[in-house]
C-alpha cells in the first residue's frame, strides 16, 4: 500500500527528529511500576514484599519492559503507606530487609531490567531520629531547622504562621504543644512545623546545608547497592517561597484545578496550548526555582557513577515549558507527564497535550516521559468508562467510592487499550502501573472501613482517597486472595471482578490485555519507537475526530469518532487495541500500521 505522509505545515504538525546512535537507557526504556505491599507477598502476611517481588521478576520480562521502580520500601511507621520515612537506610520489615533487596536487584540485573527506587525529599516521618530531636531540642535549635518551624500568628501565637492547606485537606501546620506535651521551664511550645501532606509529614528545610548533604549521602547510600535511578517524590515541593506568603488557593493530588489569580476552580480535561491541563499544583509551596539548584548538585552525584544513572521527577507542573526546565542537561533525566494524564478522552485534546509535551521538552533535548496510571491516581482503565459529566462537573475523581457514579466497565477498558497503544506509539520513555497489563480496574466499590488512605479522613471521608488503585494484584484464578499471597491475606480487599484479571486467566488467552501490551511492546523494540520521531499527518482523515501520526515506519490512528474509520485499502495492520469490523476501526479504537 500507499499512504500519504504529507504533513501540511510546521505550524500545524509537530516533527521531533529521531535519536541517532547510541543513547542512554532511560531515553526510550518502558519502566514498571512496582507497588510493593500490593505486587506480590512472599511470606503470607498480606503485604507484598522484596521476596514477592523476587519471585515475580520474571513476569516483567516476559511481558517485555526495561526497568522497574519501586515504591518506598524504606523504614517507616506506614502512616502513608511508606511515605512517611523514618530511615532512609533501612529496609521496613513488613517488606523484608537489605539482604531481600540485594537479593532482588540483583535477579533483576541477571534478567537485563534496571532498578529505579523511590525517594521522598520534601518530607520526612515524625518518628524520624531527625524531628523527635527537633521536638526535644525545641525553638531555636540547630535540630528544628532541619524542618519548617515558624512561630505563630495571634496574641499568643495561637494561629498557624500563614494560612496553607494541606494537600491531604485540613491545615499544612500543626502546634507542637497540640501533639506533644513539651514545655520549658513551665513555657508551653507554641511553635508550629509545616506539613504539605499528613500531619506525620513534616516538610524539611532544603535551605539547611545538613539536610542537602545527607540527601547526598543517601543517594551514594543507593547507587552503592547498584540501583540505576531515582524517583523523587513531590520533586517541585522541596523549596518554599520566601516569608511564606499567605496563598488564598487549594491544591490537590489530580484533582484538575487551575490558578486563576488567587482561586482555584474545576477544568475539563481541556488543555490549553502551552499543554496546561489543570493538574500542577501552583501557589508558593511548588514549582519555586530554587528546586533546581538542589536537581544540579544531585546531577553531579549521579554522574559519579557508570551506568547512566537518572533522577525521575514527579513534578505536578504546569505549563510544560516549566515543568522542562525539571529535565535540563544538568538536573533530571525524565518528568512524569501528567498533563498528558489528566487530559480527557477527546481528540483535539490529546493532540493538544502531546505537541505541547514534545514541543517543549525538543528545547532541552530531553524525551517526554509517558505515563496514564500510578498509585496516586484512578486507573486509566477505570478513569476512562467514568460518566464524562456528573451534576454539571467534570470527572475527574480522586477516587471513586461505591455512592459514587460507577464507571461503564466495557468502555473504560476499550478506551484504555486505545490510550495505551497511542502512549506507546510515541518517542520518549513511559511508565505502565502494576497490574495495568492485565486490564485491572480500580475497586470502586470497597467498603469505607476498609480505607487506609490518610487523605480519606483529613478530607472528611468526602474523597475515597487512593486505595482503590492500590489493591494487590491477582495472579491465579483460583488461589487465595487470587494467588497474591500463599494464605489468602490481603491488606485490602480484592474484589470478585479480579478473577477475570488474574494473571493465569490473562495469559491462557490469546486475546486478553495482557497479549496486546505483550504485542505492542515487542513492536515498540522492532520499530525503534522510543528513540523514534512524531510527525503529525493532518491529511490522514477527513475527520477531526481521527487522529494520526507517523515515528519512523509506523503510523498510529486513534479513532475518537462515533463512526468507524475505514482504513486505506491493504494497509498492514501491525497492531490494534480492538479487532477491526470490515477493515474498519471503530469507536475508541488505536490502530499500528505499518508504513510503505
Amino acid at each position: 500500500m500507499s499512504l500519504s505522509l504529507t504533513t501540511t505545515s510546521p505550524a500545524a504538525s509537530i516533527l521531533h527528529p529521531a535519536t541517532e546512535g547510541a543513547a542512554e537507557w532511560w531515553r526510550n526504556a518502558v519502566i514498571y511500576q512496582v507497588y510493593p505491599r500490593s505486587f506480590a507477598d512472599g511470606n503470607g502476611d498480606g503485604i507484598g514484599d522484596l521476596k514477592g517481588i523476587t519471585e515475580r521478576l520474571d513476569h516483567l520480562v516476559d511481558l517485555g519492559v526495561d526497568a522497574l521502580w519501586l515504591s518506598p520500601f524504606y523504614k517507616s511507621p506506614q502512616a502513608d503507606a511508606g511515605y512517611d520515612v523514618s530511615d532512609y537506610r533501612q529496609i521496613d520489615p513488613i517488606f523484608g530487609d537489605l539482604d531481600d533487596f540485594a537479593e532482588m536487584s540483583t535477579k533483576a540485573h541477571k534478567l537485563g531490567l534496571k532498578v529505579i527506587i523511590d525517594l521522598v525529599p520534601n518530607h520526612t516521618s515524625d518518628d524520624h531520629a531527625w524531628f523527635k530531636e527537633a521536638i526535644e531540642a525545641g525553638p531555636g535549635s540547630a535540630a528544628r531547622d532541619r524542618y519548617m518551624f515558624r512561630e505563630g500568628k495571634g496574641e499568643n501565637g495561637e494561629l498557624p504562621p500563614n494560612n496553607w492547606q494541606s494537600i491531604f485537606g485540613g491545615p499544612a501546620w500543626t502546634r507542637v504543644d497540640q501533639r506533644w506535651n513539651v514545655d520549658a521551664d513551665g513555657v508551653k511550645d507554641t511553635e508550629w512545623y509545616l506539613h504539605m501532606f499528613d500531619t506525620r509529614q513534616p516538610d524539611l528545610n532544603w535551605q539547611n546545608e545538613e539536610v542537602r548533604e545527607d540527601f547526598k549521602s543517601i543517594l551514594r547510600f543507593w547507587l552503592d547497592r547498584g540501583v540505576d535511578g531515582f524517583r523523587i517524590d513531590v520533586a517541585h515541593g522541596m523549596v518554599k517561597a520566601e516569608g511564606l506568603p499567605d496563598w488564598d488557593g487549594t491544591t490537590g493530588m489530580v484533582d484538575g484545578t487551575k490558578d486563576e489569580g488567587k482561586t482555584q476552580v474545576q477544568t475539563d480535561g481541556t488543555p490549553d496550548e502551552d499543554g496546561s491541563n489543570g493538574g500542577g499544583n501552583s501557589g508558593p509551596m511548588f514549582d519555586q526555582d530554587g528546586v533546581h539548584e538542589i536537581y544540579r548538585s544531585w546531577h553531579e552525584v549521579m554522574e559519579q557513577y557508570d551506568g547512566d544513572r537518572a533522577l525521575v521527577a514527579e513534578a505536578w507542573v504546569e505549563p510544560l515549558s516549566r515543568l522542562a526546565l525539571y529535565v535540563r542537561e544538568d538536573e533530571m533525566q525524565q518528568a512524569f507527564n501528567f498533563s498528558f494524564l489528566t487530559t480527557k478522552w477527546d481528540a483535539a485534546a490529546m493532540r493538544t497535550v502531546i505537541s505541547a509535551s514534545v514541543r517543549e521538552n525538543d528545547v532541552v533535548g530531553a524525551p517526554t516521559t509517558w505515563v496514564l496510571s500510578n498509585h496516586d491516581v484512578v486507573r486509566h482503565v477505570t478513569r476512562l468508562g467514568l460518566p464524562a459529566v456528573v451534576e454539571g462537573r467534570e470527572m475527574n475523581p480522586n477516587g471513586v467510592r461505591a455512592t459514587d457514579p460507577q464507571p461503564d466497565v466495557e468502555l473504560g477498558l476499550r478506551r484504555a487499550k486505545a490510550a495505551t497503544l497511542q502512549m506507546l506509539g510515541l518517542p520518549g520513555s513511559a511508565y505502565l502501573y502494576n497490574g495495568e497489563e492485565f486490564g485491572t480496574p480500580d475497586h470502586t466499590e470497597m467498603p469505607d472501613e476498609y480505607r487506609q488512605d490518610p487523605a480519606f479522613e483529613r478530607k472528611g471521608r468526602t474523597e475515597a482517597g487512593r486505595d482503590g488503585c492500590r489493591v494487590p494484584l491477582a495472579w491465579e484464578a483460583d488461589k487465595p486472595a487470587y494467588g497474591f499471597s500463599t494464605t489468602g491475606k490481603s491488606w485490602l480487599p480484592q474484589p470478585e471482578t479480579y478473577r477475570a484479571v488474574a494473571a493465569d486467566v490473562q495469559k491462557a488467552d490469546p486475546n486478553s490485555t495482557f497479549h496486546l501490551y505483550k504485542n505492542v511492546l515487542r513492536l515498540r523494540r522492532e520499530h525503534n519507537i522510543g528513540l523514534g520521531s512524531l510527525a503529525w499527518l493532518d491529511d490522514f482523515a477527513s475527520s477531526t475526530e481521527v487522529i494520526a501520526y507517523q515515528n519512523g515506519d509506523v503510523i498510529v490512528v486513534t479513532n475518537f469518532a462515533d463512526a468507524p474509520f475505514a482504513l486505506p485499502a491493504g494497509a498492514e495492520i501491525l497492531a490494534s487495541s480492538e479487532p477491526l469490523v470490515d477493515g474498519a476501526v471503530g469507536t475508541d479504537v488505536c490502530v499500528w500500521i505499518k508504513s510503505a
